[in-house]
């Protein structure tokens, strides 16, 4: 699924036009699958100007990913130190990051070191979370804190990672900007739901046996 860009063309410099062309180009055809021509092409520009701006292919890759990383990264710390994220504050973070989310989705699949970086950095990011909120539960460095919060990285992204099949289901494109707030939505009424059913009999049935399997197969943990 193409992006387009944030942003008017004629609003953006020459290198971040190029970057953005290249966002969507890795994004839609992966690394090995874009070529220079196409972000180019896309961008408006020659492909000497691509070359001038960033040396190379992997040049490309780099600025990317690090753009990426600041932006997903930036938009996470903005909302750990927001006391009130209003409305309009996710509504700019979500049009500011759709290239970057797409460029991650495919970075994921292919195993690049920012998709790395990034799923490592989210799931320390979940580990300071269930120690902070809960930390009774999750004493600093046990073992299982570190499961949980992987589990829940793997979660999340793994929306990302799937995005063409919940966009096939939903009949939409769940990463466009009129849909981006769906995935965040659905986690969270699923995670309020869950927790309901799992506090209850049968889910609390189920966790136990589960539990008892676990400490079966691992006595010493």
């Amino acid at each position: 699924m193409r992006s387009t860009y944030d942003r008017p063309p004629e609003d953006l410099t020459a290198r971040a036009r190029i970057r953005d062309a290249a966002l969507a180009e890795f994004a839609e055809r992966g690394f090995k699958g874009a070529t220079m021509k196409a972000v180019a092409d896309a961008a408006g520009v020659s492909v000497g100007l691509v070359q001038h701006h960033f040396g190379s292919k992997d040049g490309l890759r780099e600025a990317c990913d690090q753009h990426v990383r600041d932006a997903i990264l930036g938009a996470a710390g903005q909302i750990q130190e927001e006391a009130d994220v209003d409305p309009e504050f996710l509504r700019g973070m979500y049009e500011a990051s759709e290239l970057s989310v797409r460029y991650l989705a495919r970075a994921l699949v292919e195993g690049s070191p920012v998709a790395a970086a990034l799923f490592d950095e989210g799931a320390e990011v979940a580990e300071r979370f269930f120690t902070a909120t809960w930390p009774d539960d999750f004493p600093p460095g046990e073992a299982k804190v570190r499961e949980r919060a992987v589990v829940m990285a793997a979660m999340h992204l793994g929306t990302i990672v799937l995005h063409e099949h919940l966009s096939r289901r939903l009949g939409i494109d769940v990463l466009g900007r009129p849909n981006s707030s769906l995935i965040g939505i659905a986690l969270a009424d699923v995670y309020a739901h869950m927790g309901e059913w799992f506090d209850a009999e049968q889910g609390s049935r189920i966790r136990q046996a589960v539990t008892d399997l676990h400490m079966k197969e691992h006595p010493d943990a």
